[in-house]
C-alpha cells in the first residue's frame, strides 16, 4: 500500500474541503463552519508534514521503487544531497512550497499580532483566499503525485502509476541519484530559503484581495511583515542562488545573466521592494489603489516565474523543458489570477477616481 499518496489525497481531500467551508463561513456567518474549515485545515497540514516526513525517510534509504526518489537520491550519495534531494524535482519543490504555505496560513492566524484580527471579516476573507490557492497546490501534487511507483523491470517499458496506492511495485535497489550540478552545498540553503519566500507572498496577496473586497484597512496589519518575511527570503534566494552559479555554471565575473528564470524572480522582487515603501503611507490614507496592487502584483509575478520554470517555454539552465499538465494548471491558475485581481483593482481605481 502507498501511504504516501494516500497521505496526500487525504490532504487534498481535507484542504478543498476547508476551503469550501471558509467560504460558507463567510456566506452565512456560521460558527459551526468555520469551526470545522479549521479543523480540516489542521488536518491537512498534518497529513502534507507527514507526507514531508516519509519521503524525507525513502530518500534517505534509497527507496527506489518510488520513482522521486529513484530520480533524485542513490545509494553514493552524501547525507545532505540526499536531504535535498527532497527540493530537487518538481514534485518535491511543490510539496516544500505548499507545506510551507500551511504552516504560514496558522502562525498568520495564531501568532504575533495578526491573531488580534482572529475571525475578523478582513481575516477569514484573507484565509479563504489562502486556502483556496494552497487546493490548487494540492491539486498539483495529485496530479504530479511525489509517491508514483515503477512497475515492472526498469530495464525495460516502465509504466508509472500516479493514480492508485492500493498495489505493489517491485523492489528497486539503486537510484540514479541528483543532477551532478546540483550536487553543491548550495543546494541544500537556496531552493528552501526561495521557497520560504514565495510561500509569504501568498498572505499578503490574499490580504490585499480582502481589502479591495471589503475596503478594509486592517488588511495591512496582516500583509507587513508577511511582506517583509517574503521579501527577506526572496533577496536571500537570489543572492544565493546568484553566487551558487557563480561557481557552478562559471560565470566569470558576473553573478547574473538574465536567464529567464532568474529575471522571473527578480521582478516579484522589485514589486515588493516598492510596496515596503508604500505601506509605510497606508496608515496616512494614501496608497489606498498602489499598495494592495504591489501586493497583488508581486504575488502574480512569482506564479508567473513558476510557470516559466515549469513550463519548458522558455530556455533555461533551471527550467523542466516539457510543457506538462502541471504547466498547464499553473497557467490556468494565472490566468484566473490575472482576471480576478484585476476586476478588483478596477473597481477599486474608479472608486477612488469618484472620491
Amino acid at each position: 500500500m502507498n501511504f504516501g499518496m494516500i497521505l496526500i489525497w487525504i490532504a487534498f481531500i481535507l484542504g478543498a474541503a476547508s476551503a469550501a467551508y471558509s467560504i460558507i463561513h463567510l456566506r452565512t456567518n456560521s460558527t459551526s463552519a468555520g469551526s470545522l474549515s479549521r479543523k480540516l485545515e489542521f488536518g491537512s497540514a498534518g497529513a502534507i508534514t507527514l507526507a514531508i516526513l516519509l519521503l524525507t525517510y525513502y530518500l534517505l534509504t534509497v527507496s527506489a521503487s518510488y520513482v522521486y526518489v529513484y530520480m533524485h537520491s542513490s545509494v553514493d550519495l552524501e547525507f545532505v544531497y540526499r536531504l535535498s534531494a527532497l527540493w530537487a524535482g518538481q514534485e518535491g519543490s511543490f510539496l516544500l512550497w505548499t507545506w510551507f504555505t500551511l504552516l504560514m496560513l496558522l502562525a498568520m492566524q495564531y501568532t504575533g499580532h495578526t491573531k488580534e484580527l482572529f475571525d475578523s471579516r478582513v481575516m477569514n476573507i484573507t484565509r479563504a483566499i489562502c486556502l483556496l490557492i494552497v487546493t490548487v497546490f494540492l491539486m498539483l501534487l495529485v496530479l504530479k503525485n511525489p509517491f508514483s511507483m515503477y512497475y515492472g523491470d526498469i530495464g525495460s517499458y516502465v509504466e508509472i502509476s500516479n493514480w492508485n496506492p492500493f498495489v505493489s511495485a517491485y523492489p528497486l535497489t539503486d537510484g540514479q541519484g541528483m543532477n551532478p550540478l546540483l550536487r553543491n552545498p548550495w543546494m541544500a540553503v537556496h531552493p528552501p530559503v526561495l521557497f520560504l519566500g514565495y510561500a509569504a507572498f501568498t498572505i499578503p496577496f490574499a490580504a490585499a484581495l480582502a481589502t479591495l473586497l471589503i475596503d478594509d484597512e486592517k488588511w495591512i496589519k496582516i500583509s507587513r511583515d508577511w511582506m517583509r518575511m517574503a521579501w527577506l527570503f526572496l533577496t536571500a534566494g537570489i543572492g544565493l542562488g546568484g553566487f551558487w552559479a557563480y561557481e557552478v555554471l562559471g560565470w566569470g565575473a558576473w553573478y547574473w545573466t538574465w536567464d529567464p528564470v532568474e529575471t522571473s524572480s527578480l521582478i516579484p522582487w522589485i514589486t515588493a521592494t516598492a510596496y515596503l515603501h508604500a505601506q509605510t503611507r497606508v496608515r496616512h490614507g494614501e496608497y489606498r489603489f498602489l499598495a494592495p496592487m504591489l501586493a497583488v502584483t508581486s504575488f502574480i509575478l512569482v506564479i508567473f516565474a513558476t510557470f516559466v520554470t515549469r513550463s519548458g517555454m522558455w530556455v533555461s539552465v533551471h527550467s523542466w523543458q516539457d510543457f506538462t499538465l502541471e504547466g498547464m494548471v499553473i497557467a490556468i491558475f494565472l490566468v484566473v489570477l490575472l482576471v480576478s485581481s484585476l476586476g478588483l483593482l478596477v473597481r477599486r481605481y474608479f472608486e477612488e477616481d469618484e472620491d
